[in-house]
């Protein structure tokens, strides 16, 4: 018997705003108790819809260990008081698990598996480093040197950060001028209030010590916006920044995203759901594709799955409207640009990673909540997700405004 692909609607979208890890708002705060904060805030949403027919929870996390580990999406469920019935699963694409998780949750819908589901993701990189806790390696990766880039090793990153910047002849000086616009735009977005829409208000606890006392003192503040971008970012400032991954190279801190915490969270409806509980569709989950491309050039990703993605939905390219290009080094980011002619006012119009920060496994589900509001907000129609993945991947999923 074969299954009529049925449309899958995002009724809700929400996240966490993004902090500096370590010593950023959220340093101290848990990714499951993060992620249980924009599941809430993700149901407040769409008050009409049971939270009984919530079929499972899929969320993305790129180093599921530590405070993130024992399935962290079953773990946040139960935190944010679903009900017994919904399941967790956590899964793992690196940089695309958030948005895999997006992928997986519509592809139950479309088969007609499931007509409701929540994708999400959640990392905190301030708790559980970028290797993990305790990283193990395949000591035959270590026979060809080139290889160790494919395990995602935070100086293998940069290094093809490096190698991308040379083969695709991205410069320093435009690495830095593009690391300096994403600062800008997202300044001028946060002060235009164009993230309200998207971002959950989330409290956190700050603790310290009366050593008179020897009390604890616990005080609490809500944030609100993301605490990356920097307003006094100039291009000559990033300049003067030396390179960190190659003593010649360019690929410096100034222009790479920064570490980050955050989270975020969709749910996805089929349209007898939609139907039954009375829900307003935000986006329409229109296609996904993600393809592999040489570890050591990790960054192009994106100029094999952008292709793959359009020709599923059967879009040319200048459809789309809206493009959250992950900022993983602004060399990657400015190779996909140029290869692919990316037309540049429709990429990060509010700022990427390099500004806003990279929570990994988190990032996908967060730009993909930016993408969904942002469409609405300005009235466009078509807009796309896509990032380059750790090992060499590229993933890229389309949502149309509905």
């Amino acid at each position: 018997m074969t299954r009529q692909i049925q449309d899958a609607y995002i009724v809700a979208a929400t996240r966490s705003p993004i902090g500096r890890s370590h010593r950023g708002f959220f340093r101290n705060t848990r990714p499951d108790d993060l992620l249980a904060a924009v599941l809430k805030s993700a149901l407040a949403q769409v008050p009409g819809l049971d939270p009984q027919a919530v079929e499972d929870v899929i969320c993305g996390c790129a180093i599921p260990e530590g405070a993130q580990g024992l399935n962290v999406a079953r773990v946040a469920t139960v935190l944010a008081g679903l009900p017994k019935s919904v399941g967790g699963i956590t899964v793992n694409r690196f940089c695309a698990s958030g948005l895999s998780a997006v992928q997986m949750a519509a592809d139950r819908i479309r088969v007609g598996e499931a007509d409701v589901m929540i994708a999400a993701g959640t990392e905190s990189m301030s708790l559980v480093p970028m290797m993990g806790n305790s990283p193990s390696l395949s000591p035959s990766i270590f026979a060809n040197p080139d290889d160790l880039e494919s395990y995602g090793i935070a100086y293998g990153m940069g290094l093809t950060a490096e190698k991308v910047a040379r083969q695709w002849k991205v410069s320093r000086e435009a690495q830095d001028e593009f690391a300096y616009r994403s600062h800008m735009k997202a300044i001028a977005a946060m002060q235009a209030g164009e993230f309200a829409d998207e971002i959950t208000e989330i409290e956190v606890a700050e603790r310290s010590l009366d050593l008179e006392s020897a009390e604890v003192d616990v005080r609490t503040r809500k944030v609100s916006l993301d605490e990356g971008a920097r307003p006094d970012t100039t291009v000559e400032t990033l300049g003067k920044l030396r390179p960190v991954f190659a003593a010649r190279g360019s690929v410096t801190a100034g222009n790479s995203s920064q570490t980050s915490d955050g989270a975020g969270a969709l749910i996805l409806a089929s349209e007898a759901a939609v139907k039954r509980f009375g829900l307003q569709p935000l986006a329409r989950f229109v296609s996904f594709a993600s393809r592999g491309v040489p570890p050591h050039i990790m960054g192009i990703g994106p100029i094999e799955a952008i292709p793959a993605a359009l020709k599923s939905a059967g879009l040319k390219q200048d459809a789309l409207d809206w493009i959250e290009l992950n900022e993983a080094f602004a060399a990657q980011s400015l190779a996909v640009i140029d290869t692919l002619g990316l037309d540049p006012a429709k990429v990060n119009p509010m700022g990427g990673a390099i500004a806003l920060g990279h929570p990994l496994g988190a990032t996908g589900a967060i730009r993909a909540a930016t993408v969904v509001h942002a469409l609405r907000r300005r009235n466009l129609k078509y807009g796309m997700v896509t990032m380059c993945v750790g090992m060499g991947q590229g993933a890229a999923g389309i949502f149309e405004r509905v």
